[in-house]
C-alpha cells in the first residue's frame, strides 16, 4: 500500500493502517501525493506486485494548522485562498483486468517562481504544472486534443487561469478539454470557497468518486490527471521561505 496525507508525519495514513499487516509505504508530495501514489503502485504493479493499493486523506482544520495559519486567529481569508477538502480516496492498481489502465506517468520536478503567499498556492503551483504537462506532452508527442480530459489535482480557480497561460506560452492549448479538481469539488458562489478547493483529497475524491466513473461507463477515453503539491508547512512560511512546487502526471486509458 502507499498512502499519505497532511497531517504531521502523515499519521493519519500510518495510524489509519497499523491494523491491516500488510506492506505499506508512506509518501508525502501534498495534494500532489495521490497521482504520486498511484505513479509508484502503477510501478509496483508492474514488477512484482498483483495489487496496490493507493490511497491519500486531508482534513480543513488540520490541514489549516499545519500549512498556513491556525484558525483561532480569525484572520480574513483573502479572494486567493483555497478551502482544504475533508475526504478521503483510494484505487486498487492491478497487473490484471480490463481497465481502465495507466499507460504512462509523467514524475514532475521540484520548481519554485518564488511566491511566499500561502493563500496563494494555486499561483505556486501553477508553474509545475505546466512544466509537467509540457514534458508529458514532448514525451509522448500528444497533443491536448488526445484526452477527452486533462484535470489538475488542485490548482483552484487562481491557479487554473495561470496555468492556461503558461501552457498557452509552451505552445499548447488546453483551454477546450481542461479542468480542475478544486474548481469542481465546490459551489464557489453558494459556499463561499473563494478560489475553489485544495489537499489531499481534492484530486483523491473527484477522481475516485466521478472521473472514474466515467471511464468505467466509457464516456470518458482517456485522461491525463495531474496532481499538484505545494511543499511547505507553517515553520517555512514563518521563516519567510518561498513555496515549491510540484505535479506528478497520469495517463489513464480505455484501451
Amino acid at each position: 500500500m502507499f498512502a499519505g496525507d497532511l497531517l504531521n508525519q502523515c499519521i493519519s495514513s500510518s495510524f489509519g493502517l497499523r491494523d491491516l499487516n500488510i506492506p505499506f509505504f508512506g509518501v508525502f508530495g501534498a495534494c500532489s501525493t495521490f497521482v504520486e501514489s498511484l505513479t509508484l503502485g502503477a510501478i509496483c504493479a508492474e514488477s512484482f506486485a498483483n495489487y496496490v493499493l493507493c490511497a491519500t486523506s486531508s482534513h480543513f482544520c488540520s490541514a489549516e494548522k499545519q500549512f498556513r495559519f491556525p484558525l483561532e486567529l480569525g484572520n480574513q481569508r483573502p479572494q486567493t485562498s483555497q478551502w482544504t477538502v475533508t475526504g478521503s480516496g483510494s484505487a486498487i492498481v492491478s497487473k490484471n483486468g480490463s481497465g481502465p489502465y495507466i499507460t504512462h506517468i509523467t514524475p514532475g520536478k521540484i520548481i519554485d517562481m518564488g511566491i511566499k503567499d500561502g493563500n496563494n498556492m494555486g499561483a505556486a503551483m501553477a508553474p509545475s504544472f505546466a512544466g509537467t504537462v509540457t514534458t508529458h506532452f514532448q514525451d509522448t508527442g500528444r497533443s491536448p486534443n488526445y484526452y477527452d480530459a486533462i484535470i489538475s489535482g488542485d490548482l483552484g480557480y487562481v491557479g487554473k487561469e495561470i496555468a492556461i497561460d503558461l501552457l498557452k506560452a509552451n505552445g499548447y492549448n488546453i483551454k477546450n478539454n481542461y479542468n480542475d479538481c478544486g474548481v469542481l469539488i465546490f459551489d464557489k458562489e453558494t459556499q463561499d470557497t473563494h478560489s475553489g478547493g485544495s489537499g489531499c483529497a481534492c484530486c483523491g475524491t473527484v477522481f475516485s468518486g466521478y472521473f472514474f466513473k466515467q471511464l468505467k461507463e466509457r464516456k470518458m477515453k482517456r485522461i491525463l490527471l495531474i496532481a499538484t503539491g505545494a511543499l511547505m508547512n507553517s515553520t517555512s512560511s514563518q521563516q519567510g521561505e518561498s513555496i515549491p512546487g510540484i505535479a506528478h502526471a497520469i495517463s489513464i486509458e480505455n484501451l
